[in-house]
């Protein structure tokens, strides 16, 4: 999928799947109850949320569907500078979610700021230099708390994936594209490592790593 020459017709239908591969492993439930809700509560007036790196969107919408559940109220914003994702994601766009083609730096030279920024499997997907910048900018970003969620490497959970992924796979770019990404994945150590202070790195659930950071755009003002 990094790939700007990959077939467009199985791009565009790992997109769509990826709704239910991520109901399925990315345990964004839990940490919506856990981490999203709780932070959106204490706030007391309607908040902001920014997913970064949205991809084709699905978790941003399905995190909305729950807070609007909630009684939330919530402007969601999925930012990725892909426009092949983009694509995907205005496909899923409704009342309160939008969708902008712009990165963190993008984001940041236009004074956008947020209480609360998360992302979902893109960490495995930047360098060493990539990986700093992202987590800094994200930082600059968010009034509250920021989430970065991902897999967590191991053999394990490339064997459970490649087995349970085909009946979801034909046609997509869904097995090729996400056992590459389990073997590019951090384990829980290594990624606190990776990120430093002041990341606290967790497993939320099994086969999964939750970097959690409170924000400094306040500061920053």
């Amino acid at each position: 999928m990094d790939d700007p020459d990959c077939d467009p017709r199985a791009l565009a239908a790992t997109y769509r799947r990826f709704d239910v591969v991520n109901r399925l492993v990315s345990a964004w439930g839990h940490v919506y109850r856990t981490r999203v809700r709780p932070e959106l509560r204490a706030l007391g007036r309607p908040a902001r949320v920014l997913d970064l790196g949205c991809g084709g969107g699905d978790v941003v919408v399905r995190l909305a569907g729950l807070a609007a559940r909630d009684g939330l109220e919530v402007e969601w914003v999925g930012a990725d500078p892909d426009p092949r994702a983009l694509e995907a994601a205005r496909e899923r766009e409704r009342s309160g979610v939008r969708f902008v083609a712009q990165g963190s730096d993008d984001l940041l030279a236009a004074g956008e700021r947020f209480d609360l920024v998360i992302s979902n499997h893109v960490l495995h997907h930047l360098d060493a230099d990539g990986l700093r910048r992202f987590a800094d900018d994200s930082l600059a970003l968010s009034r509250g708390r920021v989430l970065h969620a991902d897999i967590a490497r191991g053999r394990l959970a490339y064997a459970l994936y490649a087995a349970g992924i085909a009946p979801l796979a034909a046609g997509t770019f869904l097995r090729v594209d996400g056992l590459r990404s389990i073997r590019r994945s951090y384990r829980a150590p290594e990624l606190a490592a990776a990120l430093g202070s002041p990341w606290q790195v967790e497993t939320p659930a099994p086969f999964r790593v939750l970097a959690a950071a409170r924000g400094r755009a306040d500061a920053d003002d």
